[in-house]
């Protein structure tokens, strides 16, 4: 019998985008479900998901909804996938055909954007490099549901929670990064300014590379205080 993949989405106020993301995974061959976590949304998100798959209820943060979705999960193999990113349409059978290896603990894909400019191609490059330092939770991580219990799931940090947890499974062993690629939004990058997005984004990363605390750094990351946005 072919392990199961549960598929955890976190999400607040997402009802602009969710949907194509639901769809992204929805239409793929492998076994799977779906579980949206969602953090106390205000729009029609809950009501998108739940036409997909189940809706969870969680504490509103990122690494918070993330456990609670897992909690909630049947699968032998547990997908990450942020409410603005795409699986490519074969992500689900590449997952599943990495983690036969049963000497494979987890992995993540390679990340590309749905805007195509100089510096979003310049950062996504960096998903080249096979470094757990700089794997984000935008790039659809996954892993054994065993060994994410055993790892005591993601730790309860409002940023960098992904890179955490990537950091333990590297040093744990086992950890693969495939070839293909997820897509992701540029809206934050849209928002703000790519150069300015960037500029922040390494400015809090080096920060936490020297050791500030996460929850320090929160507070210069809109998507890290986890605000309500309305959609």
């Amino acid at each position: 019998m072919e392990p199961l993949i549960s598929v955890i989405i976190p999400a607040l106020n997402e009802a602009a985008g969710i949907e194509n993301t639901l769809r992204s995974v929805s239409r793929q061959a492998p076994e799977h479900e779906i579980i949206v976590a969602d953090g106390g949304s205000l729009d029609k998100t809950a009501a998108i998901a739940s036409r997909y798959g189940r809706v969870v209820q969680a504490p509103r943060g990122r690494s918070r909804q993330m456990n609670a979705g897992a909690a909630q999960a049947r699968g032998d193999i547990l997908l990450f996938l942020h409410a603005d990113t795409l699986l490519p349409p074969d992500g689900l059978e590449k997952v599943r055909g990495t983690l036969s290896d049963p000497e494979l603990a987890g992995g993540a894909f390679r990340l590309r954007f749905d805007r195509n400019t100089p510096l979003l191609r310049f950062y996504s490059w960096f998903t080249y490099l096979h470094a757990p330092r700089i794997c984000f939770g935008d790039r659809g991580c996954f892993v054994r549901r065993s060994v994410f219990e055993e790892l005591g799931g993601y730790p309860d940090l409002p940023i960098f929670e992904d890179i955490e947890l990537v950091r333990k499974l590297h040093e744990r062993g086992g950890f693969v990064f495939l070839k293909n690629y997820v897509t992701s939004s540029a809206r934050r990058f849209r928002e703000r300014g790519p150069f300015l997005q960037q500029l922040q984004n390494t400015y809090l990363w080096i920060r936490y590379a020297i050791g500030a605390d996460p929850k320090t750094l929160a507070s210069w990351y809109p998507y890290g205080k986890q605000k309500a946005r309305t959609g």
